[in-house]
């Protein structure tokens, strides 16, 4: 099949290499290039390196609806979206049929951080769906659907690959069962259907008032961006691996225990202990080495909020 291609971050890229070994990419609509180092340049999706890479034409719209008539002259058969990141208007869902790829098993966790839900919850297990797109928030039918474990190490750098290439091997199952005419769409059940927020940075902040469990999570959900972090004093510690430890009764919440090997904080129940960290203006290091250059001018977390 012609497919056009709508999709923007690494998620999305996965998907696409999986689908161009099987079906012909006429287009891949991404997200406009942003400013980076604090505006100065402006920075292209990596997708679209990709797609330009393999020859594949690249489209990018701040509005969509504005640009009805370049989606009309596009010779497809499908579009097919992945993390695009912005809501396709009714007026080109009329065009075409169009597929999402969406990483939760619908219709749990609708909307735009459904991986780094799943994991800010605890949960076991996670998976994918491939549903036809409609106007509404991820309310659209179900065409197949795959459950994901979510392992004990698991965050969200290392389960949003295994969800998109579950995902990936899903859709073109999709495809084939919408080429040969089988494909059977499932209604959602709406009155099952949960929400995700969007993530804005002071989410990623370490409230060591809360229990320890809570606050890996936390890393585990915000590994990627924006970072689990906490204050010592004014200097902001990004937190990029961590795991609840027991002990330490003697420390009063956010009061933190440090020798040349252990850097543990005590929460509300029981301890975090930083395995991965970095401090302003340095490198992400391993405890040990963070340990050896870091010098504490306090050992009590500055509450952030």
């Amino acid at each position: 099949m012609k497919i056009l291609f709508f999709g923007t971050p690494l998620f999305a890229e996965i998907v696409l290499k999986k689908l161009i070994s099987k079906h012909e990419v006429v287009g891949v609509v991404c997200q406009t290039d942003k400013p980076a180092n604090r505006g100065k340049k402006l920075l292209s999706p990596k997708i679209k390196e990709l797609a330009e890479s393999l020859g594949i034409k690249v489209y990018q719209f701040e509005r969509l609806k504005d640009n009805l008539d370049t989606f009309r002259n596009i010779d497809c058969d499908l579009f097919v979206t992945a993390s695009y990141g912005k809501i396709l208007p009714k007026e080109l869902l009329d065009m075409k049929l169009c597929i999402n790829v969406h990483p939760s098993m619908l219709p749990k966790y609708r909307g735009s951080t459904p991986i780094q839900t799943a994991l800010l919850n605890g949960d076991k297990e996670t998976g994918v769906t491939i549903m036809k797109t409609a106007v509404g928030m991820d309310d659209g039918d179900i065409i197949l659907q795959e459950k994901v474990k979510i392992c004990e190490d698991d965050d969200y750098n290392s389960l949003m690959p295994k969800l998109a290439e579950v995902g990936s091997e899903l859709l073109l199952k999709a495809i084939d069962k919408i080429e040969n005419g089988s494909v059977k769409y499932i209604k959602q059940d709406d009155s099952k259907a949960t929400f995700v927020k969007l993530i804005e940075k002071e989410d990623a902040c370490l409230d060591f008032n809360e229990d320890a469990e809570s606050l890996v999570f936390k890393v585990k959900a915000y590994v990627e961006n924006p970072t689990a972090y906490f204050y010592i004093g004014e200097d902001r510690i990004k937190v990029y691996k961590a795991e609840v430890v027991s002990g330490y009764e003697d420390l009063k919440v956010g009061e933190v225990y440090a020798d040349k090997k252990e850097f543990v904080i005590k929460a509300k129940v029981k301890a975090v202990k930083i395995l991965r960290c970095q401090a302003p203006g340095g490198k992400v290091l391993d405890v040990k080495d963070f340990l050896n250059g870091y010098r504490f001018k306090d050992k009590k977390v500055k509450v952030c909020f």
